[in-house]
């Protein structure tokens, strides 16, 4: 109703969940939040601090590495990112999303 999304509230949650089940899902989705809440200077951060079994394997992970690296101006890293990410995506046209968005990182 207001248009804004509490993402500090959203970070809290996610640092809850983690308390609970500390999967590497939910580590992600906390960086997410944090990275909406405080910059993605932050988020990629708290991403990076994760260390978790197959992590290289784990798409979400290199999708939202490549997102914020993009942002923060660092297309080369961004695009070779987001070529993984695609690389792991198993949906069609989740590849197709992330290869566009290698296009135009930076």
């Amino acid at each position: 109703r207001t248009g804004v999304t509490p993402w500090e509230a959203i970070a809290l949650l996610y640092e809850g969940l983690l308390r609970l089940a500390p999967t590497v899902g939910a580590a992600v989705g906390r960086a997410a939040a944090v990275a909406e809440a405080r910059g993605p200077v932050a988020g990629l951060a708290l991403l990076e601090s994760i260390d978790a079994p197959g992590l290289e394997r784990y798409q979400p992970w290199w999708a939202l590495r490549a997102h914020l690296l993009a942002a923060l101006g660092r297309p080369d890293e961004a695009r070779a990112a987001y070529e993984r990410a695609a690389g792991l995506a198993e949906d069609p046209a989740v590849r197709d999303f992330l290869l566009l968005r290698s296009t135009v990182a930076g």
